[in-house]
């Protein structure tokens, strides 16, 4: 008798769950069906930066230039440029350790300038990781220009 009113049981979640798949339309409308990020088109050079420690970081095809007040000449490593459901991902290798950035959209300030920036920026060295901000030449930062 277990086996028989098991295969009911089975028989009729096996109903429930095709009725409410049909209720939801199918895979096209599934959650994890995002689009990927277009908000940067392919090749487009990204300017990157934060505060906090200082350090920046200009993103052209597929090289990565970083500099920080220690090292104003930068360190350039390749890296290769992903887009994700809600951003782009770089990643590559500075001095031995991984390199993995997010760029996502989102108003961004520096917190040292009256600047407002299209995007936020997280930027993974090995174990240390820093935020910033970052624009694009079609997408650019607001505010003031600073005298240097």
């Amino acid at each position: 008798m277990i086996g028989k009113e098991f295969a009911k049981r089975l028989a009729l979640s096996a109903a429930v769950s095709l009725g409410l798949y049909a209720c939801f339309g199918g895979a096209e409308d599934a959650p994890g069906d995002v689009e990927t990020f277009d908000g940067i088109a392919d090749g487009e050079t990204i300017n990157a930066l934060g505060n906090e420690p200082f350090w920046s970081a200009k993103i052209e095809a597929e090289k990565l230039t970083y500099t920080t007040p220690e090292n104003m000449a930068g360190d350039v490593v390749a890296v290769k440029r992903f887009a994700g459901n809600g951003g782009l991902g770089i990643s590559g290798e500075l001095a031995g350790a991984p390199l993995h950035m997010a760029v996502t959209p989102g108003e961004c300030s520096d917190t040292m300038s009256d600047r407002s920036y299209p995007f936020t920026v997280t930027l993974t060295l090995g174990e240390t990781q820093l935020n910033g901000c970052a624009y694009t030449e079609s997408q650019p930062y607001s505010g003031e220009e600073t005298e240097g």
